[in-house]
């Protein structure tokens, strides 16, 4: 899948996961000083870094060996789930923080970290500050940042746009006039992937905070369904069916799979003249459409709303993924390790894999070392810049939520509801 999600089980690897594993509250665990410590982690090409930082524990550390266990990414979710019941926890594991987490702190299985980093001011330090926040649930810190940051941006055709002597964006205003001249151009404006609605939840999440401001979402995303009804909801539900009657999306975007590539091809092709989508973009753009994503892939920030409340520079998207800790009742060994996601060797680690790390000192290292300087070192900044950085709604929801909220905004989308209709159907959700 696409970085913003795993999906469904594989039952052969959660056997061989838990047939190995001695997790942190039913094997030896990395408490007791001399066993193993396991580190559960979703499985792909950027877990190079953890599997690095690993070997660099265990030449450091005598008693306890730090044992990364890979889950292939379909059904990671799933797997964590299984494992965390069955007893044989492990001792740390990679998560997406907010709802993602929450039914293991409601059973209290979940270290604290807030005492970690007071004992620890380094650590916390280390991290951008929106970052860092971004690993709270209900205001206590539970998540230590582990990979790059990964903000929703506005991807754009920069020879479309020369085309048409047009410039991006940098108002609403500049939004609603590039629809007429696209349009009349014979190009789509914006490419969605309608047909994998997460993808139109990156229009929702925008424009509640633009409007509403950071603390709509929050007071959400902190349990109060009554949220939904702030008038900046209704107002970008509103905002949505007017970009779709405007032909802001064309007509066919309902049945455009982002996850099969047809999106990111409207782009790269001059059909679409810009895209709103995560950061990974540049990399899709870059393995599917080399030329384009080295000549002609332009990309800015999402445009302030008149009259909004929200802070221009905030950012909405995967602030990044977590580490959090099982509470075993000794967990020094795992602090040791959460060290390790701050060090220099882990920093240039990411970012020579193309990651965009979320220390605050990482700069120097972007210009250095990233096969990608320019667009590494825009997106760093935006994100450093960033006063608040907003989890993308379906992972900051418990998935009882989640689901079925982005099925609404599915509707809303294709005008099977009205906004006041969606405003009442995600209130109603628990």
């Amino acid at each position: 899948m696409t970085p913003h999600r795993a999906g469904t089980a594989g039952a052969l690897a959660l056997l061989l996961f838990t047939a190995t594993a001695c997790g942190g509250s039913g094997g030896s665990g990395g408490g007791d000083g001399d066993g193993e410590m396991n580190v559960l982690m979703y499985q792909d090409s950027l877990a190079v870094v953890q599997k690095n930082a690993a070997k660099r524990f265990n030449q450091e550390h005598d008693s306890t060996k730090a044992v990364i266990q890979e889950v292939p990414g379909d059904g990671y979710e799933d797997k964590l789930r299984t494992v965390m019941g069955s007893g044989q926890a492990p001792d740390m594991f990679f998560n997406w923080g907010g709802g993602s987490i929450e039914p293991y702190i409601e059973q209290e299985m979940l270290l604290p970290l807030g005492a970690t980093l007071q004992a620890n001011p380094e650590m916390e330090d280390a991290f951008i500050p929106s970052i860092l926040e971004a690993g709270k649930v209900n205001d206590t810190q539970y998540g230590i940042p582990l990979r790059g940051t990964q903000p929703v941006m506005l991807f754009y055709n920069e020879k479309v746009f020369e085309e048409a002597g047009a410039k991006p964006p940098e108002t609403w205003q500049d939004i609603l006039d590039l629809i007429d001249t696209f349009k009349e151009e014979g190009v789509t404006p914006f490419a969605l992937g309608g047909a994998t609605p997460w993808t139109e939840q990156m229009w929702m999440q925008y424009l509640v905070d633009r409007k509403g401001g950071h603390e709509v979402f929050q007071r959400i995303q902190n349990g109060d369904p009554a949220g939904w009804r702030d008038p900046a909801v209704l107002d970008a539900a509103e905002t949505v069916q007017d970009l779709v009657d405007r032909g802001a999306f064309g007509d066919n975007y309902a049945s455009v799979s982002y996850e099969e590539g047809a999106a990111s091809a409207l782009l790269s092709e001059g059909k679409a003249a810009m895209h709103l989508m995560g950061s990974w973009e540049y990399s899709t753009q870059l393995a599917d459409a080399p030329e384009f994503a080295e000549e002609h892939l332009g990309y800015t920030a999402f445009p302030e709303l008149p009259e909004g409340d929200g802070n221009p520079q905030a950012v909405v998207g995967n602030p990044t993924n977590f580490f959090s800790v099982t509470d075993d009742g000794d967990t020094e060994a795992e602090v040791d390790f959460l060290k390790q996601t701050y060090s220099d060797p882990y920093v240039k680690d990411m970012v020579e894999n193309g990651e965009v790390p979320t220390t605050t000192n990482a700069e120097e290292m972007i210009e250095k070392h990233s096969p990608n300087p320019d667009f590494a070192t825009y997106q760093y900044q935006m994100v450093r810049d960033a006063p608040t950085f907003q989890l993308s709604w379906d992972q900051a929801l418990p998935r009882s939520q989640a689901e079925p909220m982005v099925t609404e905004i599915e509707k809303l989308f294709n005008k099977q509801i009205t906004p006041e209709e969606f405003v009442d159907n995600v209130a109603a959700l628990q």
